[in-house]
């Protein structure tokens, strides 16, 4: 039966005898369609290297609009996908929205079979990649249902970092599935020098970048059929009491993800350059982003009939002060890695693959190919593979630890690591041989995205903790909404500071950040007037 109308992992004998086998089937297909969701989500980051290799006609800028686009979109779709389990079913959602992502992994690599293709098309595609950004709220609230308390951190450990292996995944399998027509249709060839897991690729070698869209039907096809039939909808009164047919599940996600279209469409229309919106101010982002959360959830309490109550009894956690603290201190450690691994290939593109020299006026020039520049797309999938490889490594370490005393220690690892990055970063960036300060700023990003992997298992830990059961699975999406933004705001930032020629800048301010989140986290779970002491 998909249904399941009597759920108490609570109970040690129910969870030996029924809980435990369901539970570990139902993760073990959660886990590999988060990934495709990571994956689809983030292949710009890959995809917008390879298009400088091959001579697009875009710039750095420009393309980096890519991954910030996708990133915003993804993070606002998790606010109203934080509250899918309860109206539709986890069954209903995991299959609905695995099979959404079919929709931006053809239409990118039928669009990348044209180097004519404007960037509008591109920005469109990457709008609707948002799809797998959002289902990362909906996953983890799901899984939070089926473990018992004692096994949330493990348990959302997994689900996150092995999900989160999507990005290292697709950082892998898309440059290597470039080198071959596994699809057909007629190769590009390379400009400048690219590269693979196993070596660089030679300028004038054949690529077949459209593979890095179609490539993920492989998997999605299965694991939609997988998820319909192998999933479950837990229909208690404290999890999915009413999740309806699953025609009118999926009219309900529909519904609320156009919701999360509109509002994210909003906020990049006054974010973007022209011709895409109307270019405010770069400071004025901070205030469209909030003005996006306000807005989606606003218009997500208007929606009628027998959505409202529920969404309303799913609203009380924005009654909960822990629901704000934990936004912060989750954006620290889910924002940074998500947003490194957005960011992380195009800026060792664009710091280290061009020499940095005075030109003929004295001022420094950066576009000049650098011929001794490391390849991004040999490097780049190491830091997210360590950060999601770890992060349940982290989620155990807090089961036995307290979550928060495992944050406050990773904090200080991010913020010392931030300033070391920043360093090597500057140093690179006024150089005309930048490669000779790869190697500290590629060790010191890694230290970066270890913590950050962590920081993601021990803030998990901490939820599970501090939030009764009912408000556990919201909570957790809810966070990992404000969270996701961190995969727009990182490339952003990146972005203005690189066309500043002020990279290091990103740092600075993001170590800054940690440094409030270090303080927060301390007043709040580990200090004498803790109300949760070390949850």
């Amino acid at each position: 039966m998909s249904d399941i109308k009597t759920w108490d992992v609570e109970d040690q004998r129910f969870w030996d005898s029924t809980g435990k086998k369901i539970a570990n089937r139902n993760l073990w297909i959660s886990i590999p369609s988060l990934l495709c969701g990571f994956a689809v989500w983030l292949y710009w980051g890959i995809i917008t290297v390879q298009m400088l290799n091959l001579g697009f006609p875009f710039q750095p800028a420009e393309l980096f609009t890519l991954s910030a686009i996708a990133g915003l979109t993804g993070a606002t779709l998790r606010i109203p996908s934080s509250f899918f389990i309860r109206i539709a079913g986890g069954r209903n959602t995991i299959f609905f929205t695995t099979a959404l992502l079919m929709i931006p992994a053809i239409g990118t690599g039928l669009a990348l079979q044209d180097q004519n293709s404007p960037l509008w098309v591109f920005q469109a595609l990457a709008f609707l990649s948002g799809f797998g950004g959002g289902n990362f709220a909906s996953s983890m609230s799901n899984i939070s249902f089926f473990y018992p308390k004692r096994m949330q951190g493990l348990a959302l450990g997994l689900n996150a970092g092995l999900g989160n292996a999507g990005v290292t995944t697709m950082q892998i399998l898309v440059p290597l599935v470039m080198t071959f027509g596994l699809f057909g249709g007629e190769p590009m060839i390379l400009q400048n020098t690219s590269g693979t897991l196993i070596g660089k690729i030679p300028a004038g070698s054949e690529t077949w970048i459209q593979n890095a869209g179609f490539v993920w039907l492989l998997l999605l096809v299965p694991l939609a059929f997988a998820g319909w039939f192998g999933m479950n909808n837990i229909r208690t009164e404290e999890v999915s009491p009413h999740p309806g047919s699953p025609v009118g599940a999926f009219s309900k996600i529909t519904g609320m993800l156009l919701i999360g279209f509109i509002t994210a469409a909003a906020g990049l229309y006054l974010i973007l350059p022209a011709p895409t919106g109307i270019g405010l101010p770069g400071w004025t982002k901070w205030f469209v982003l909030a003005g996006i959360i306000a807005a989606t959830v606003f218009l997500l309490k208007q929606i009628p009939g027998d959505i409202k109550p529920n969404l309303q009894r799913q609203f009380r956690i924005f009654g909960n002060k822990h629901t704000w603290v934990m936004s912060v201190i989750y954006t620290m450690t889910f924002g940074s890695f998500i947003g490194y691994s957005a960011a992380f290939a195009l800026a060792i593109k664009v710091i280290f693959g061009y020499s940095h020299i005075p030109g003929a006026d004295g001022l420094m020039t950066h576009d000049t190919v650098n011929p001794n520049g490391p390849s991004a797309l040999m490097y780049a999938w190491m830091g997210p593979f360590i950060g999601a490889l770890i992060r349940p490594v982290g989620g155990w370490i807090a089961d036995k630890l307290g979550g928060a005393k495992v944050t406050q220690f990773i904090t200080i690892a991010m913020i010392v690591s931030a300033l070391g990055v920043a360093y090597f970063m500057a140093a690179a960036y006024r150089s005309a041989t930048p490669e000779e300060y790869f190697l500290p700023f590629f060790l010191l990003f890694l230290v970066l995205f270890a913590a950050s992997g962590i920081g993601n298992g021990s803030t998990f830990r901490t939820i599970a903790m501090v939030f009764p059961k009912e408000q556990a699975g919201p909570a957790l999406g809810w966070t990992s909404a404000i969270a996701a933004y961190g995969a727009f705001i990182i490339p952003q930032v990146f972005g203005e500071q690189i066309k500043a020629t002020t990279p290091e800048y990103a740092l600075y301010g993001f170590a800054i950040f940690y440094f409030i989140c270090l303080l927060l986290n301390w007043w709040y779970y580990l200090g004498p007037k803790a109300e949760h002491k070390n949850p």
